[in-house]
């Protein structure tokens, strides 16, 4: 029965995350609008979009690989999701926290993105090969720096348990990663802004281009699942930058408030900066994030 109990928790959970992710894309999709001096679509457009999409049929077939890239995007996005807690000491939200670390929610980051490259690999789009390079540069690139700053914290607090880090940080705003160790902070902000994908880092769907790549090729129930693993990797990494910098959450407020103003950091540089070329994107997460990210290392190291 504890084994029921927790799916039917860890169900409710995703459903929230889901939801908290679609309803962000919906005020993100508005602030651009505003910035382009247009109305925008309703915030809740994300939602009516996926129903719709699940409602259609699939009218393509480029083989097996092809289906499973949305799966394994999924499956990743689930796995980052669920092997850390939401809130601090929740039952419900506690997810599978227990049963994983800092290293295996990386890992699940990793098997989404890979997962959509083979399956994009397959579809045989001539510009396929193209989208898969920028994008699995751009990840190599700011995945640095995000590990150095996941090495430092871990050097810190001597664990890779995410729900220890968030008890280390408990007792007061002073206590956070973000006061403890300014620099990993740092170079893991600015790595958020690639893996977010807003502009300057919107090197894969490079909306200012002919539209290609996932959102094109993909229809159907299997532009759906994307469409819902945005939001649920969204609410993800919010969830886990949170965890790790910000102190964590002890109740559904606070999770809300904090992950929507760490949103909002790469959303406000999306809306005020051009697109990087892909050359520009690489070289700037290989220099100024990734000195930050070393000198965190040597910081909380020695000293």
């Amino acid at each position: 029965m504890d084994i029921f109990i927790k799916i039917i928790y860890a169900a409710i959970s995703i459903l929230v995350a889901t939801l908290y992710g679609l309803i962000l894309i919906g005020i993100v999709h508005k602030i651009y609008a505003r910035v382009h001096r247009r109305i925008g679509p309703p915030v809740w457009q994300p939602i009516l979009d996926i129903i719709q999409t699940h409602g259609r049929k699939v009218a393509t077939s480029h083989g097996i690989m092809f289906f499973l890239g949305p799966v394994f995007r999924m499956a990743g996005g689930m796995g980052t999701y669920l092997f850390m807690p939401v809130i601090f000491g929740s039952v419900v939200f506690s997810n599978y926290s227990m049963a994983g670390d800092l290293l295996l929610v990386m890992y699940f980051i990793f098997f989404g993105q890979l997962g959509m490259a083979l399956g994009a690999g397959e579809g045989g789009h001539p510009y396929s090969p193209l989208g898969i390079a920028r994008g699995l540069s751009q990840m190599s690139t700011f995945e640095l720096p995000f590990s150095l700053a996941v090495i430092s914290i871990a050097i810190q607090y001597q664990t890779l348990n995410i729900t220890t880090i968030v008890a280390a940080q408990q007792g007061g705003m002073l206590n956070w990663t973000l006061f403890t160790n300014p620099l990993a902070v740092i170079a893991a902000m600015i790595s958020l802004l690639g893996m977010n994908m807003h502009s300057p880092f919107s090197l894969v769907l490079a909306p200012q281009e002919i539209p290609i790549g996932p959102p094109i090729e993909m229809n159907g129930s299997f532009l759906g699942i994307l469409q819902t693993n945005r939001a649920l990797f969204a609410s993800a990494k919010l969830v886990l930058f949170m965890n790790l910098f910000f102190g964590g959450a002890t109740n559904l407020p606070i999770m809300m408030l904090k992950t929507f103003s760490i949103y909002m950091f790469s959303v406000f540089i999306g809306a005020a900066f051009p697109r990087f070329r892909p050359e520009q994107s690489f070289r700037f997460f290989l220099r100024i994030p990734t000195l930050i990210g070393i000198l965190s290392v040597i910081v909380i190291a020695y000293l």
